[in-house]
């Protein structure tokens, strides 16, 4: 039997000081609980859902006192997504820190961090169940295909400190890759800005002069006779960046599906290799009392077992 619909109309909801620095779209999915992602971004992509009477982008940041307008939408009530409880357990294991103002995960290869594209739940969906009735927002974004350090606020004033951090700069972002080709030094700095573009049925992002500024710093850590073992220094956080510029550089990610050639993904398949070789190992910023936190990220067994084989 179908789940019962309901609509509203429209309703001016004030942003409370918890959910200060929250994105739009997430604060409008627990407005909205039941809307699909895809019809969330349509009502805001055209301008149904306004910041203090301005059309927002899904990625808006809210402010406490901003008055959101949040259109009449058609949910369906009690269709929340199954998640089992080995994907709970998983997650529970995962967790590096956690403390009243932060949870650090040591996110899988392969789960989203947000439901979309289909996927019916992300990894925000799966700790909100273990830890029901608590406040939780993901401070930065990690691929799907990437694991590895992922931090999520559990209070507003947290949210709001960690997003002002990351939008500054100011988190230490060090990532373990294997790119597909020999670094010719041991360090190389990439500064080309990226932009999104439309290929095909999907977006991809590009180095591009009239994108937004990028700049990533690898570091060899290990040559090997076709590839090279890299520790990637995010100096800004854009999407796929790393991905991107290592393309740039003529080295793609080995597994890259996305980017590095049909070839190249098959070769690296065939040699074990079965996800994009991006793994978040440490992350380290300033904590709301100032403490200096690091977070480490141990590299996980099925990527080991790459670098094992090509060491033998």
């Amino acid at each position: 039997m179908s789940s019962p619909e309901k609509s509203s109309g429209v309703r001016l909801v004030q942003v409370t000081a918890d959910r200060e620095g929250q994105r739009l779209d997430n604060f409008l999915s627990a407005q909205l609980k039941g809307l699909p992602r895809s019809a969330l971004y349509r009502i805001i992509r055209t301008g149904q859902v306004r910041i203090n009477g301005k059309r927002s982008k899904p990625a808006s940041r809210l402010e406490a006192g901003d008055m959101v307008r949040i259109p009449p939408a058609r949910t369906r009530e009690g269709n929340q997504a199954f998640i089992s409880e080995r994907v709970c357990n998983q997650v529970r294991a995962a967790v590096l820190f956690e403390d009243p103002d932060l949870l650090v995960i040591n996110k899988p290869s392969g789960m989203a961090v947000h439901p979309g594209s289909g996927l019916p739940w992300g990894l925000i969906d799966v700790v909100r169940q273990n830890y029901p009735g608590e406040y939780f927002e993901l401070a930065h974004r990690l691929d799907r295909e990437t694991s590895g350090c992922l931090v999520l606020a559990r209070n507003g004033k947290s949210l709001s400190h960690l997003t002002n951090l990351f939008r500054d700069g100011a988190v230490q972002k060090h990532y373990l890759c294997l790119l597909d080709g020999r670094m010719d030094e041991a360090s190389i700095k990439v500064d080309a800005a990226l932009k999104k573009v439309q290929v095909g049925a999907e977006r991809q992002m590009v180095v591009s002069e009239d994108g937004k500024a990028a700049l990533t710093h690898f570091h060899l850590l290990q040559a090997y006779a076709d590839c090279s073992y890299a520790e990637a220094q995010l100096l800004t956080g854009r999407t796929h960046q790393i991905r991107v510029h290592a393309l740039h550089m003529g080295m793609p990610l080995a597994g890259d599906e996305k980017y590095a050639s049909r070839e190249s993904v098959d070769r690296w398949k065939a040699r074990g290799l079965q996800r994009t070789f991006l793994h978040a190992q440490r992350l380290s910023f300033a904590a709301l009392s100032g403490e200096k936190l690091e977070f480490n990220a141990p590299l996980p067994g099925p990527l080991k077992a790459v670098l094992d084989e090509l060491e033998g």
